[in-house]
């Protein structure tokens, strides 16, 4: 994956959108927006997490680990940033995957997403502490997927980073 297309994407939008007080890009009314979804495995399992009634779009839903691409800095680092944040997990040993990064439009919402598929393979079974975003996580088999209402194209950007 070429990391300077995505800088010249997330540059442009910031010239063009608001910003939180922290710096990040406001994609809140954007009608695109780039964004993660890591995949984190551990020997022959996925790891889904359920989306809080608090999150802005996709409530209840599963999910991987998920973030906008709000700033400047690596994907490798934002990875790293999204897996703390919504796992408490702040280890890095596992090894990253970039997958091939796709759009797609969710017409309910009158939004287009450019999604970046990762996937963090871990070495050891990683310890769990799910921040507000989630409210429960399981760990399966990606095959398992389809067996859960999960958000829109979640499957596609698993197919990307699976061997």
């Amino acid at each position: 994956m070429e990391e300077q297309k995505i800088f010249e994407i997330i540059k442009e939008f910031s010239k063009k959108l608001p910003k939180f007080p922290d710096g990040r890009i406001d994609y809140s009314k954007s009608d695109i927006a780039p964004v993660i979804t890591v995949f984190v495995k551990f020997e022959d399992k996925i790891l889904i997490l359920k989306r809080s009634d608090k999150v802005r779009v996709y409530q209840n839903k599963w999910n991987a680990v998920a973030g906008y691409l709000d700033e400047l800095k690596p994907l490798r680092e934002k990875v790293l940033e999204e897996i703390e944040e919504e796992l408490g997990i702040n280890n890095n040993i596992f090894t990253l995957h970039f997958g091939q990064p796709y759009e797609f439009t969710d017409s309910k919402l009158n939004k287009t997403w450019i999604v970046h598929p990762v996937l963090a393979e871990f070495k050891k079974e990683p310890e769990i502490k799910l921040d507000w975003e989630h409210t429960e996580y399981r760990w399966i088999k990606p095959e398992e997927l389809k067996n859960f209402e999960i958000v829109p194209k979640l499957e596609e950007s698993l197919k990307r980073v699976l061997k």
